[in-house]
């Protein structure tokens, strides 16, 4: 299990590296800037060719990667030549774009892995109903156990997800359900009604609903080239925007930080993705691609969106910030990222050792 875990995590993090930095290093190739070394990798170099002026390395410590670019530090001695191919010497507008094409890979990665596997096909829940709350809108409408919901307002379903986000969408505004029932077709017509409810926050919310359960029954849904990418755009936005909400629960107080996770958690949970199979596993690394994007936005110095708020500062007031407070900014932003690392390692140890407890509780007894 540890093995497997290990290769899933290198694999894992091996591709997902690999875009971000090949956003940064095609974007400043096709922008006429001049690339010194690609890095999968920190540490000790493992294996390294030259191509032309750029050194390709594969180095030790898989936890990351680097694009160096001629000119990139202020004290870099050039040619002339060279000069004219610095990053440093760039339009603004260009440096921005080099900066921002590595989470915008990240982001390009989970969409075309969602696209494929909407294409193969993913598990889905048929819109078979599971169980009806009794005294609910759809209990009073007549709505049953084993009852199958074959369109919305004329519109024909084949997901419990349509089903659930109509109801979600209606506003407490009337649903026509087409039901099947015992061979039978007939039509239901209802108000969902407005209702207390957890989020996967954990919080209550306001939420529309008929009472009624989904059924355990999966299908392979595939879809077409035009809403297999529809749906992975969808999809790509909908973790993006519960991650920055994530961040912001977290901040608030609402997610606790404990559920931060590090390589450890990382490598557990790839590992048990694997064992799933190849799809569980490539969604996987869907979603932490998407979270890598996010994370390397946030305007904290070091990051990409640390970068970005320096170019869209020097944008504003036209000239470039002091690179005295540049180098300030850049330690702080080292310091809180190397303490967030921190944590994140001091909760996977936690849990490690929670799991080794409960395990020989198990074989030992309580």
């Amino acid at each position: 299990m540890i093995g497997i875990s290990i290769l899933s995590v290198v694999i894992l993090l091996g591709v997902l590296i690999f875009a971000h930095e090949f956003g940064h290093f095609i974007t400043a190739k096709y922008s006429g800037v001049g690339v010194l070394k690609f890095s999968l990798g920190f540490g000790p170099k493992l294996i390294g060719w030259k191509w032309g002026e750029t050194e390709y390395v594969l180095s030790l410590v898989p936890l990351g990667g680097y694009v160096k670019l001629v000119g990139e530090s202020p004290d870099d001695k050039l040619s002339p030549e060279d000069e004219r191919r610095s990053f440093l010497k760039q339009p603004v507008w260009k440096r921005m774009m080099i900066v921002a094409a590595g989470p915008l890979f990240n982001f390009l990665l989970a969409v075309v892995i969602f696209f494929i596997v909407y294409m193969t096909g993913v598990p889905a829940l048929s819109p078979n109903v599971g169980g009806v709350e009794k005294g609910s809108v759809a209990d009073l409408a007549g709505i049953k156990q084993d009852d199958i919901v074959l369109a919305i307002n004329g519109r024909p379903i084949s997901q419990w997800e349509e089903l659930a986000e109509s109801i979600g969408k209606s506003r407490g505004k009337p649903l026509t359900l087409k039901i099947r029932s015992d061979k039978a077709e007939r039509d239901v017509v209802l108000i969902p009604k407005l209702m207390k409810k957890k989020n996967i926050f954990g919080e209550e919310v306001d939420a529309y609903r008929i009472g009624i359960m989904a059924s355990s029954k999966i299908f392979l849904s595939r879809e077409g080239p035009v809403e297999a990418f529809a749906k992975s755009i969808k999809q790509t936005w909908t973790i993006t925007k519960f991650t920055l909400i994530g961040i912001f629960k977290m901040i608030e107080g609402v997610i606790s930080p404990k559920n931060i996770g590090g390589p450890i958690l990382i490598a557990q949970m790839a590992g048990a993705q694997v064992k799933e199979g190849i799809t569980p596993f490539i969604m996987f690394m869907a979603l932490l691609s998407i979270n890598l994007a996010v994370l390397n936005l946030l305007p904290i110095p070091v990051l990409d969106g640390g970068h970005l708020l320096f170019f869209v500062i020097e944008a504003i007031i036209g000239r470039e910030i002091n690179i005295r407070w540049r180098e300030m900014a850049q330690q702080v932003g080292l310091v809180i990222l190397i303490l967030l690392m921190a944590f994140a390692f001091v909760m996977d140890i936690g849990r490690l050792n929670i799991d080794f407890i409960n395990d020989f509780l198990e074989k030992f007894g309580r």
